[in-house]
């Protein structure tokens, strides 16, 4: 089953391609697809900067295959993710929204002077 959820979000492509290219991130938002407590094994599957990022995770005989697509939209960025869980159920749809909304959330940076 692939469960699709986007949005246009106010932040730029790169700053949003920083946020998913993240291993530890990768690994976050897939626990929440792959119900199980043994850690999860991520494989990068594609990777085209900027534009899409797509990867498998999995442990033991659970998985799910997700992909991150990028696209400049007026003064955003529409974000598409897809995800395909084994044994999937109406709550994968509510956590790809929660990641949209993670994504979309100000990120909180040390204040520096140059």
């Amino acid at each position: 089953m692939e469960i699709k959820a986007k949005r246009t979000l106010v932040k730029s492509t790169p700053e949003l391609w920083e946020l998913a290219d993240d291993p530890a991130r990768m690994e976050a938002w897939s626990e929440s697809l792959v119900e199980s407590r043994s850690p999860l094994e991520i494989v990068v599957t594609e990777r085209e900067p900027g534009r899409r990022l797509a990867w498998r995770a999995s442990s033991g005989c659970e998985s799910a295959e997700i992909a991150v697509a990028l696209a400049e939209k007026g003064f955003g960025t529409a974000v598409e993710i897809t995800a395909r869980p084994t044994g999937a159920d109406i709550a994968a749809s509510d956590e790809l929204e929660r990641l949209l909304d993670e994504l979309g959330s100000p990120e909180r940076r040390p204040f520096s002077t140059d």
